[in-house]
């Protein structure tokens, strides 16, 4: 079973065609999907597009270049919105101090709310991060020991440290086009140290296009690009890729049922 743990379904890109992506992420053997809330503003129409399809579930959250739309954002309203079945996670959220569209104070504030809501509902947290590795290796730890959570280092692109840091809390980590990328050894040599029983795949599309993809706007369709790459860098065939990512994926986002 291919799944793509990380799509952005709601995005304007795909607001022309969404029903003919959907139709070839199924065409090309993409089961399930999990449609990603970057916005809690936007959450109506994230979880509109779960509620549509029996295969597509949602989470709920505000991604961190979004943080200052809502700085008081408290974890009760993740919560509270976290109760209806097809909410399987809490973010897309996290620490972004390469882009710095929201001040970091605000990042961690809002990023401290979604881990309390994923404290208490038991959900996945779908954790972005990027240039901020000790920064976000400590919150990770001071809120890990004030209460035990499940995270996701989403789209991992950081560090071999933070890996670590996160690797022995429990973290699952995902994989994306990225690892495609000619100039992504780095990344390649983080994949090849990750646990083997808490790696899945994602898209994240419209971004982040695979090669040999690269250019186009990316779609659910191409995840067996990213899977055969980790395949390769792991050195799994394509079919010990599946079933360990499939395992990995229903282990953290156990809301959905296994087939």
């Amino acid at each position: 079973m291919l799944i793509d743990s990380h799509v952005n379904l709601h995005a304007p890109q795909f607001a022309e065609d969404r029903e003919a992506v959907i139709d070839r992420a199924r065409a090309a053997g993409i089961a399930r999907m999990v449609t990603i809330c970057d916005r809690v503003s936007f959450f109506p129409a994230v979880l509109a597009i779960a509620k549509a399809h029996a295969d597509i579930w949602c989470t709920v959250g505000t991604h961190p270049h979004e943080a200052r739309e809502e700085p008081e954002l408290s974890a009760q309203t993740l919560i509270d919105l976290a109760a209806d079945a097809r909410v399987v996670g809490v973010g897309e959220t996290g620490l972004d101090f390469f882009y710095d569209h929201s001040p970091r104070d605000v990042q961690a504030q809002v990023f401290r709310a979604h881990i309390a809501a994923a404290r208490e509902t038991g959900l996945p947290l779908v954790v972005h991060t990027r240039d901020a590795d000790p920064v976000m290796g400590d919150i990770l730890e001071e809120e890990f020991a004030r209460g035990r959570f499940r995270m996701l280092m989403h789209c991992y692109t950081s560090g071999a440290e933070l890996a670590a840091r996160a690797a022995a809390m429990g973290a699952w980590f995902s994989v994306s086009g990225i690892a495609t990328f000619k100039a992504a050894e780095a990344v390649r040599a983080v994949i090849e140290g990750m646990p083997a029983d808490r790696i899945i795949v994602e898209t994240d599309c419209p971004y982040l296009a695979p090669a040999p993809m690269r250019g186009r706007r990316n779609e659910p369709a191409f995840l067996p690009f990213i899977l055969a790459k980790l395949a390769e860098v792991r050195g799994w065939s394509l079919a010990e890729a599946e079933a360990r990512t499939e395992g990995a994926f229903f282990d953290l986002f156990d809301r959905i049922p296994r087939p």
